[in-house]
């Protein structure tokens, strides 16, 4: 078997090594037309382990199969299968063609959150806005606070943070990764389980929301400043308000047609699919072009989309195509910049767990109590905490644009993925904890009240 293995292994690489012509270091050169054959190598491997290890988080780990999803991209990088055998996934993953991935990683993940805008309900935000403006302030506040701690004690580590970044500007992007919230997550799990319309489900889809807006404004400005002057800063977010702002007037009536073409003819045309695909393709450019990342301009359009049967045709004609091919992608180039064998220390690890505390702490904690503040009840407050501590795919987007942009180096952003996968995966075990289970508990004892036994 080890020999099989080996002769395989073998073959595989000089196969893809071989197939660009060998430059004068030795080393594989590439014409554009030579990425293709990594490309759809890459595409095939990085689908089918992440459906597989998305099951087996499933089934082993009553996990959704993102957080599978998020698994396999660290077991697809350097820190497993580069670590095991790192000639194979050098020649799966040459790094000369990590710009063709990192294109289908973002259109995944720009059209996943269009998605996510499709389904969300603005009434959330009208219901609940008191209650949900003081948890997402304390989701916003505390983390800050922590950042602004910790941050002092990180720069003093070389390698986490980029050579000369400021002091406020590290404590601005520590702030804002603490800050996220999984958006898309936490929508999973309140939809899943019923509870759209409940006090927990309104406040903490609410109070997501804000934060992840807060966090992306604050990167913004880390952004700007760090690579040009406050100027791109205002330019940044004085356009996404004036976007925002733009569809907040006009969105509803310009786009309403798109939704009376698909209700007349029962189903969507291809047509108006080509019409969506490009307003959205022209959002998302916009988002990029003034210094907000493209997958909020998915987002934010998303909001404004008609409802009803258009929701439901879009989710039917792009959702299979984004989630199951395009997103993945984005989590295997997460992966494919994930080393977690940088953490090499007894102090790394050691700070690795205080940031993954921390950040906890922040989250968590402070949601819960303002949503006791606010008069919550404990199980509710307990469940709203569980779900704002979760970080998932926001997190992976942000601290990617971090890493990309120079802001950190790859011993931080390794221990941010860390906490992401961590932080995630906590969310839906101790949410049933603290609330699913005495939900049902709760429900079931008034049944039996009701019915007189």
């Amino acid at each position: 078997m080890a020999d099989m293995w080996d002769s395989f292994r073998t073959t595989l690489t000089g196969l893809l090594s071989a197939h660009g012509p060998v430059g004068p270091t030795g080393a594989a050169t590439y014409a554009p037309g030579d990425f293709s054959i990594h490309f759809f190598l890459q595409l095939a491997i990085i689908i089918l382990t992440c459906r597989l290890v998305g099951w087996l988080g499933q089934k082993l780990l009553a996990q959704p199969q993102v957080v599978g999803e998020m698994i396999a991209g660290v077991v697809l990088g350097p820190s497993l299968l580069g670590l095991v055998f790192p000639d194979v996934q050098a020649a799966i993953f040459p790094k000369e063609t990590k710009n063709v991935l990192y294109v289908g990683a973002q259109l995944g993940v720009a059209l996943y959150m269009f998605l996510v805008g499709l389904t969300l309900r603005l009434d959330h935000f009208r219901s609940k806005a008191r209650s949900a403006a003081a948890v997402s302030a304390s989701g916003v506040v505390a983390p800050f606070v922590i950042a602004a701690l910790i941050t002092p004690l990180l720069l003093d580590i070389p390698g986490l943070f980029a050579p000369g970044i400021g002091r406020a500007n590290a404590t601005l992007f520590m702030g804002a990764c603490i800050a996220l919230t999984a958006f898309p997550m936490l929508a999973r799990i309140i939809n899943e389980r019923g509870l759209a319309d409940s006090p927990l489900g309104t406040l903490s889809l609410t109070a997501g929301a804000f934060d992840d807006a807060a966090s992306w404004c604050v990167l913004a400005v880390v952004l700007a400043t760090f690579g040009g002057g406050s100027g791109l800063a205002v330019v940044a977010i004085g356009g996404a308000f004036l976007y925002a702002g733009f569809l907040i007037l006009f969105g509803r009536r310009l786009l309403a047609p798109l939704g009376r073409a698909v209700e007349a003819r029962g189903e969507m045309s291809m047509t108006v699919l080509a019409i969506v695909l490009a307003l959205f393709s022209l959002s998302a450019f916009i988002m990029d072009a003034i210094g907000i990342h493209g997958i909020f301009g998915g987002f934010i359009l998303g909001v404004f989309m008609p409802r009803g049967a258009f929701v439901e045709e879009m989710k039917r004609k792009v959702e299979p195509v984004a989630v199951v091919m395009l997103l993945p992608m984005f989590f295997t180039y997460s992966g494919l910049n994930t080393r977690m064998d940088m953490v090499n220390s007894a102090s790394l690890l050691l700070v690795a767990l205080g940031i993954l505390a921390a950040s906890i702490a922040a989250k968590f904690g402070a949601c819960y109590l303002a949503a006791r503040a606010c008069g919550e009840d404990n199980r509710t407050a307990l469940g709203i905490g569980a779900l704002m501590n979760s970080r998932g795919l926001m997190e992976l987007i942000i601290i990617n644009i971090g890493l990309q942009k120079g802001i950190i180096g790859p011993t931080l952003f390794s221990m941010l993925v860390l906490m992401a996968i961590v932080t995630t995966m906590m969310a839906g075990p101790l949410f049933e904890y603290v609330y699913g289970r005495k939900a049902r508990e709760s429900g079931e004892l008034a049944s039996l009240i009701a019915a007189g036994r």
